[in-house]
């Protein structure tokens, strides 16, 4: 993607302002942050914890921790990157509260690695986003993305529902692009498998 320019230099996405508003004070900038991002922190956070009740408690965690540590926020990233790195690593620690001794975040202990490989491994068949707004196919879409382990179904849901790139998914999990790719065509596969049985039955009973 070609770099957008004006008079030489690169464009300045309107969130460095509003952020830099933030910390020197201005709560309303911070407020304007909150109003444009809320409603996809919460998506996100829902498809990773599958609880409604979580997920607002994760917004509200989420840019708590952002205001708090805004100082610690370098414009290296986008600040919607940054976020939604707070939001999933809060959904994974609510995850991990939620069922101790039972599971690991398979996101644990992975250092960021730089490095790029061509965009996709596989495709992903029907839109996920049509899939989830057909009621009986939905519900078996997302009780499949609900038994994915955590690291794979966050992946999965910021690639393919969210559709953020492979590059930024990896930002904002701390993974290397690699990693990510590995982790989307594993979730890509298991879900494809499920799918393929569900309408494999469908049809065996259209047949009866």
């Amino acid at each position: 993607m070609s770099t957008i320019q004006s008079q030489g230099t690169e464009e300045i996405h309107p969130d460095v302002a509003l952020v830099a508003r933030a910390k020197e004070g201005d709560v309303a900038a911070f407020e304007q942050l909150i109003r444009q991002y809320d409603r996809q922190v919460f998506r996100i956070a829902q498809h990773i914890t599958q609880n409604r009740e979580d997920a607002e408690d994760i917004v509200q965690d989420a840019f708590l921790k952002a205001y708090e540590k805004l100082d610690q926020f370098q414009g290296n990233s986008k600040f919607y990157t940054w976020l939604v790195r707070i939001a999933v690593n809060e959904s994974l620690m609510r995850l991990r509260k939620r069922r101790t001794g039972k599971m690991v975040s398979i996101d644990e202990d992975v250092e960021t690695e730089e490095g790029s490989m061509p965009r996709d491994l596989a495709d992903w068949g029907p839109n996920p986003e049509q899939l989830y707004g057909q009621s009986e196919l939905g519900d078996i879409l997302r009780k499949t993305v609900q038994g994915l382990p955590p690291g794979f179904r966050t992946v999965f849901v910021l690639r393919d529902v969210e559709n953020l790139s492979t590059e930024e998914t990896a930002e904002m999990l701390g993974l290397s692009v690699p990693a990510v790719k590995s982790r989307l065509l594993r979730a890509r596969l298991q879900l494809r498998e499920r799918l393929s049985r569900y309408f494999k039955q469908k049809n065996g009973s259209a047949k009866k």
